[in-house]
């Protein structure tokens, strides 16, 4: 029977696992969705294999940066991955959004005017994006129960049981979203798939100038942000939050661009 010390240290140690792998089920679980409702299922083992190798390659990097790297190098390093990441959610949420139309869907498959979606290359920026997105939060979550099992004293059977926990949570979370996410309507599918990536690619992009800036690669120049708007991803700086802004503006600016092209007749 645990006592209040031990559930504690049960909690912390499920808490690690649960936040570092949230952000990782809710990517994968969106990418996968629209790869099944879209009849493009070759794209899956791209996606899975990319999971896969991040999975194993956060280890590795985890004990680079533990054993080689000071703070500012990781800080570097993480700042770089994020960008990167922020990248390539920004390419496949604009392009998940240009395509939620059925008809243009619909000719895209039949004449594939758009290529590149279609060929290895789509299988490599997938992987690469499915990857990303697996080592930042799995080498930080390697990091955290390596530095709580030093503390602790080893594994012990609250950490064990913490980190089952949140892997069964996690789990079914996944499975959850599978089925909910498969059953919905390809025009909805796109349009939150889109939002989405949308959403976590300007929370990435803020975050790696954030890195940057701890890394001293980048100056810093703080500004006062109301808490719900640093909670939703809004930077605390002018040059995190510049380019936050910009990325913001540019959506917006395509987003009246296309409804734009809509609404004007074809001659």
């Amino acid at each position: 029977m645990y006592d209040s010390v031990s559930w504690t240290m049960l909690v912390q140690s499920a808490s690690i696992l649960l936040r570092e792998g949230l952000e990782v089920i809710l990517i994968l679980s969106a990418l996968i969705a629209y790869i099944i409702k879209t009849g493009a299922r070759h794209h899956l083992p791209a996606l899975y294999s990319g999971a896969v190798i991040g999975v194993v390659a956060s280890f590795g990097l985890a004990m680079i940066i533990e054993t080689f790297l000071g703070a500012e190098q990781s800080k570097l390093l993480e700042g770089v991955m994020l960008l990167l990441a922020s990248a390539l959610m920004i390419y496949v949420s604009g392009w998940l959004f240009v395509k939620q139309d059925p008809r243009a869907w619909q000719s895209y498959i039949h004449v594939q005017a758009d290529h590149a979606m279609r060929s290895q290359q789509s299988d490599l920026a997938i992987g690469v994006l499915s990857f990303l997105a697996v080592i930042r939060e799995g080498a930080e979550t390697v990091i955290f129960y390596h530095a709580l099992t030093n503390s602790e004293g080893g594994w012990t059977s609250p950490i064990i049981a913490g980190f089952v926990v949140a892997a069964v949570v996690l789990a079914f979370l996944f499975i959850a979203l599978r089925i909910l996410t498969v059953r919905l309507p390809l025009r909805p599918l796109f349009i939150i798939t889109s939002a989405f990536l949308f959403v976590m690619a300007f929370r990435f992009l803020g975050a790696g100038v954030h890195e940057l800036q701890e890394a001293h690669i980048l100056p810093e120049s703080p500004i006062n942000m109301p808490a719900l708007l640093s909670t939703i991803g809004f930077q605390k700086t002018i040059e995190a939050l510049l380019p936050q802004l910009v990325l913001v503006a540019l959506a917006a600016a395509g987003y009246a661009a296309l409804r734009l092209r809509k609404a004007t007749p074809q001659s």
